[in-house]
C-alpha cells in the first residue's frame, strides 16, 4: 500500500484546536486529534452494510505508543482481513479473548486445579503432599505459561536438570504429573493435548529398586524373636507385630483407627480413602491379631483421634513413617536387609511358596488390584473363606517360626 499522505513531523507537531479533528494517511488509515490532547490511529471501513471503525492504538513511540509505520502495518493487516470477508473489530476482540483467557488458564492454575480436585475426592494426606511437592518443582519454569502454549522441550527442559542430578526417579514421576495436569486440561478443553506423550524415552529410566525383605524362614524366625523382644514404645512393638502378622501397607497400618476394626468379627474394615488402590479392603484377624489389639487398647483406645497408633509429640497424628523401619535399625537389620514395607513380600513369598493356598487369595490379601479389566470384571468376590484360613494358618506359622521350630520345606523335593 502506498506510504499516505501523513509524514513522521506532521503527526508529531499536530495540535488540536478544542475540536475533533481527523487527519488521513490513505486506505481508511486516520489520525484522531482529540480536544484533550490526545493522538489516536484508528482504521474507518465498512463491512456488509455498515460504516465502522477500528482503534489501532495512540500515537508514540513503541513499545508504548505506535509511531506512524508500525500505524500503517496495522492498517495493512486490517485491509488484509476485510478482503478474505473477516471483520477486524470481530477478530481484535476475539484475539483479546482468547489472549485473557491464555493468561487465566496457565500451567499454574491447571496445577492448582489439579490438587485441589485430587484433594477433594479424598486422596491420602501423603499422596497429596508428594503431589503439591512436585507440582511446585514444575510451576518454576512453567507455571506462568498459558497451558495451551506449554512445548514438549520446556517439559524436557524442567525434567533434565534431575537426570543429569540422577534423580531419575523424582524426573520420571515429575514428567507423569505434569503430564496428568495437561490430561485434566484437555478433559476441561483448555489445552488439545498432552506434550509429556512425546517424551516417553527421552529421559533416562530409574532402575527398579526392590524393597529389602526376610524371606528365609529361620531367619524370619529370628527377626519375630527380635520384635517380641523390642524395648521401645509399646505402640511401636505392636505396630511391628501386626504389620507381621497381616501384611498391610505401612501407612494402612500407621493411619488405623480403633472404628475400623470390629474385634468380635474379627475383621479390619480398611475405608477406600486410605488404600493405595482406593477401594475398601476387609483383612481377616486371626486370633493372635485381635489379642495383640485388645492389649494395645487400653493405651491409645480413649485418645481423641481414635488413632491406633498415635504419634509422641501429638496424639492427632500417627506415628510417622520412618518409626517401623527405625525401629528395625535398632533391632540390628539395615535398611537393605528389611524395610516396614517388605512384611509384605515375605507374605506373599512364603505364602506362596507354601503351595497352600490359591495366587489369587493371596493377592486379594494383599489388596492388589487384578490388572486384567476383564479378569477383574469377572472375579468379582475377594475370597474371603479361603482368606480366613489363611490368616489363620499365617498366624499359626509365624507363631512356628518365632519359637525355632524346625523348618521343612514346603514342597517334597522331585526324585
Amino acid at each position: 500500500m502506498a506510504s499516505g499522505k501523513l509524514t513522521d513531523a506532521a503527526v508529531r507537531n499536530a495540535k488540536a484546536s478544542g475540536r475533533l479533528v481527523k487527519l488521513s494517511d490513505g486506505g481508511g488509515l486516520q489520525l484522531w486529534l482529540t480536544p484533550s490532547g490526545g493522538k489516536l490511529w484508528n482504521f474507518a471501513y465498512r463491512f456488509g452494510s455498515k460504516q465502522k471503525k477500528l482503534a489501532l492504538g495512540e500515537y508514540g513511540k513503541a513499545p508504548a505508543g505506535v509511531p506512524l509505520e508500525a500505524a500503517r502495518r496495522l492498517r495493512d493487516e486490517a485491509a488484509g482481513l476485510l478482503r478474505d470477508g473477516i471483520d477486524p473489530a470481530i477478530r481484535k476482540r476475539q484475539v483479546k479473548a482468547a489472549r485473557a483467557e491464555a493468561q487465566a488458564n496457565t500451567f499454574s492454575v491447571l496445577a492448582d486445579e489439579l490438587l485441589a480436585k485430587k484433594k477433594r475426592e479424598g486422596v491420602a494426606t501423603a499422596t497429596a503432599g508428594k503431589l503439591e511437592w512436585l507440582l511446585g518443582l514444575a510451576k518454576a519454569d512453567l507455571g506462568p505459561l498459558p497451558i495451551g502454549d506449554v512445548s514438549a522441550g520446556e517439559v524436557l527442559r524442567v525434567l533434565q536438570p534431575l537426570e543429569a542430578a540422577g534423580k531419575l526417579e523424582t524426573a520420571k514421576r515429575l514428567r507423569a504429573v505434569i503430564g496428568a495436569v495437561f490430561r485434566y486440561a484437555v478433559t476441561t478443553a483448555r489445552a488439545n493435548a498432552d506434550p509429556t506423550q512425546a517424551l516417553r524415552g527421552a529421559i533416562a529410566a530409574p532402575k527398579p529398586k526392590h524393597r529389602a525383605a526376610i524371606i528365609e524362614p529361620v531367619a524370619f524366625g529370628g527377626l519375630l524373636r527380635a520384635i517380641d523382644g523390642f524395648q521401645g514404645q509399646p505402640t511401636t512393638k505392636a505396630a511391628l507385630q501386626l504389620i507381621a502378622l497381616l501384611a498391610p501397607r505401612p501407612g494402612e497400618l500407621r493411619h488405623a483407627t480403633w472404628a475400623e476394626f470390629d474385634l468380635d468379627a474379627a475383621v479390619w474394615n480398611i475405608p477406600a480413602e486410605r488404600t493405595k488402590m482406593r477401594r475398601p479392603h476387609r483383612v481377616p484377624l486371626p486370633a493372635q491379631a485381635t489379642a495383640i489389639l485388645r492389649d494395645l487398647h487400653p493405651i491409645t483406645g480413649r485418645g481423641l483421634a481414635g488413632l491406633v497408633f498415635p504419634g509422641l509429640r501429638s496424639v492427632t497424628r500417627p506415628i510417622s513413617e520412618n518409626t517401623l523401619c527405625a525401629a528395625l535399625r535398632r533391632l540390628g537389620y539395615s535398611n537393605d536387609e528389611m524395610v516396614a514395607h517388605g512384611f509384605r513380600s515375605t507374605f506373599s513369598t512364603l505364602a506362596n511358596e507354601s503351595g497352600k493356598w490359591s495366587i489369587n487369595a493371596i493377592e486379594a490379601a494383599l489388596a492388589h488390584v487384578e490388572p486384567n479389566a476383564v479378569r477383574r470384571a469377572y472375579a468379582r468376590g475377594d475370597y474371603w473363606d479361603e482368606r480366613v484360613k489363611l490368616m489363620t494358618w499365617w498366624a499359626d506359622y509365624l507363631d512356628a517360626l518365632r519359637q525355632g521350630a524346625r523348618i521343612l520345606q514346603f514342597k517334597e523335593a522331585s526324585a
